[in-house]
């Protein structure tokens, strides 16, 4: 049952928002991609909600053949203009529906911002693009952030639970799942210690057959 006052995150609202300023984000790469890509061995690579590209800069520059998909046109052009002489691939896709048609070594998702009842197909839907062996990370805000109960959509915010509870144990093995402190800053500007839900998981090898 969805509810008259649910936030509706469409291109329209992704391209309003980017619009509204010349550069939306701050170009950098999220630091828990930084910290878990860097233990992996590069491959092929999937940013999801890739917006102006800063995961995927960081991807292709470590080695990983890097594909970034994002909803919104403006934030897929902005990436376009900013990925210099790297060889990343940009698909303009409506990620409320799309299904990835390729398989990644590492899939990954930061901050996907969705009504909770869409939350666990969304992420099924990406966990279908890990390949075997490959990776799936997800990073979203914790509900146990300090500033969750004045977020705008707190009923939106997912804990590790949630979503390790949508993948079959005998196909996916846990490697993170916590809640992870990293330095940041309030609505007001003043520098806060900001709490995250991050999940990474490893899709099983198939068993070989005797």
């Amino acid at each position: 049952m969805h509810t008259h006052d649910e936030p509706v995150f469409d291109q329209a609202f992704w391209d309003n928002l980017y619009t509204e300023q010349a550069q939306r984000w701050s170009g950098n790469a999220n630091p828990v991609l930084i910290t878990e890509a860097s233990k992996l061995t590069p491959g092929t690579a999937l940013d999801i909600g890739s917006g102006e590209g800063g995961d995927a800069r960081w991807l292709a520059d470590n080695g990983w053949t890097t594909t970034g998909a994002d909803i919104s046109a403006v934030a897929i052009e902005r990436a376009r203009e900013t990925q210099g002489d790297r060889t990343i691939t940009w698909l303009h896709r409506d990620l409320l529906t799309w299904e990835p048609e390729e398989r990644y070594d590492l899939v990954t998702a930061h901050f996907f911002q969705l009504p909770p009842h869409q939350v666990g197909p969304a992420f099924q839907r990406f966990g279908t693009a890990v390949a075997p062996g490959g990776h799936l990370l997800i990073v979203g805000h914790s509900p146990n952030d300090h500033l969750a109960s004045h977020h705008q959509h707190a009923q939106m915010l997912f804990d590790v639970d949630t979503i390790t509870a949508l993948f079959d144990e005998d196909q996916w093995t846990t490697v993170v799942a916590e809640d992870r402190a990293r330095p940041g800053i309030d609505p007001d500007g003043t520098p806060a210690e900001r709490t995250d839900t991050v999940v990474l998981l490893r899709r099983s090898q198939p068993t070989e057959r005797t």
